[in-house]
């Protein structure tokens, strides 16, 4: 408790009358860009990080929209908690009144352990600490990870449920089982909303997620696989997410996709962009999955973590399509183009490099 009592302080200068917006995973792709977004319509806004976490990286975000982001920096009021530490989220959440959650680990590897402790026990204490400080409003980050096809259907969309989730990766059945405890605390009187990004774009201070992929293209890539999914630019997310938390909209879930690519596409746009050879040689499913197959028994044998295994094997080389109808009529946001998100993170790479 004693390493929490700072925050006593902290909260001694927050205005009653003020409306206090607290973000979670701050240092991560969506939380870093949506602070920035944040602070262009208010004056503060209350982060959480880990005392691990380097809250650095937030100024490689911050330096994609301006060439001085330091006055900016220094509106972020930071607090170090931790969402599996429920003590230190509910102090945390004294005196706010808009929660946005978007603290989770992102991994497809199935041996990840942290998965069920940051994506499930993480949204679990965030949503009971936001019930008992009785805030107004909170939006939950999960991902079409959640989502799955109903039968025999072409364009997935909100009304897609996963009838196999036992059989789905270990990141796919914790984001699921995360979206439950918000609907348990929407059933106990939780103002919540919920937005399933797809593969989300965007500049970010750690080499992960997408970004370890525009990483990997800069160096040259010569692979592709067959596969796609839905890929949304952080801009359009965090802007959803603002203008959902500034609507009537509770109890919902969204599904952010700006545009349907396939993996080939992608991977051109990115190599196009640093200048890079297009990928030209394409490694099928069957490949794919013996590689799967191979790196997993050669892991367990050396006992390392894999790039690929069976199950990320087949996802990676599934293409599945998403539908962003619902979206666009409740708040009427236009998606950037997947092509032109890609240019402009490309371009600050390259400028950054230079």
């Amino acid at each position: 408790m004693q390493k929490y009592c700072f925050l006593s302080v902290f909260l001694n200068f927050k205005s009653k009358n003020e409306k206090m917006i607290l973000v979670t995973g701050a240092t991560g792709l969506v939380g870093g860009n949506l602070i920035w977004h944040l602070l262009q319509e208010n004056d503060r806004v209350v982060a959480i990080r880990r005392s691990a976490s380097n809250p650095d990286t937030i100024r490689t975000i911050f330096s994609f929209y301006t060439s001085a982001p330091d006055p900016f920096l220094a509106r972020i009021d930071w607090i170090i908690a931790d969402v599996l530490d429920l003590n230190s989220i509910q102090v945390a959440m004294h005196d706010i009144s808009l929660v946005y959650h978007c603290a989770a680990f992102v991994s497809f590897d199935d041996k990840a352990e942290k998965l069920d402790e940051t994506n499930v026990t993480g949204t679990r204490n965030v949503v009971r600490a936001a019930l008992e400080n009785k805030i107004k409003k909170l939006c939950f980050v999960s991902s079409i990870a959640a989502c799955g096809r109903d039968g025999k259907i072409e364009i997935i969309d909100e009304k897609s449920g996963i009838k196999d989730i036992k059989n789905k990766s270990l990141y796919s059945q914790s984001k699921y089982y995360s979206e439950q405890e918000v609907w348990k605390g929407i059933r106990e009187g939780l103002d919540a909303v919920i937005v399933n990004p797809g593969v989300i774009l965007g500049v970010s201070g750690n080499v992960s997620g997408s970004s370890q992929l525009f990483y990997q293209v800069q160096k040259g890539l010569m692979f592709y696989t067959r596969g796609g999914s839905g890929y949304v630019d952080v801009q359009d997310v965090v802007q959803a997410m603002i203008l959902l938390m500034k609507s009537k909209i509770a109890g919902e879930r969204f599904i952010l996709v700006g545009d349907n690519c396939s993996n080939k596409d992608i991977l051109c746009w990115m190599a196009d962009g640093f200048g890079k050879r297009r990928p030209g040689i394409c490694i099928s499913k069957t490949i794919l999955w013996i590689a799967g197959c191979i790196l997993e028994i050669t892991g367990n044998i050396f006992h390392f973590r894999p790039l690929i295994d069976r199950r990320s094997a087949h996802t990676i080389s599934q293409r599945e399509y998403y539908s962003n109808r619902k979206i666009k009529e409740s708040i009427g946001i236009a998606f950037k183009p997947i092509e032109q998100s890609i240019h402009e993170i490309t371009r600050f790479y390259m400028n950054k490099k230079n």
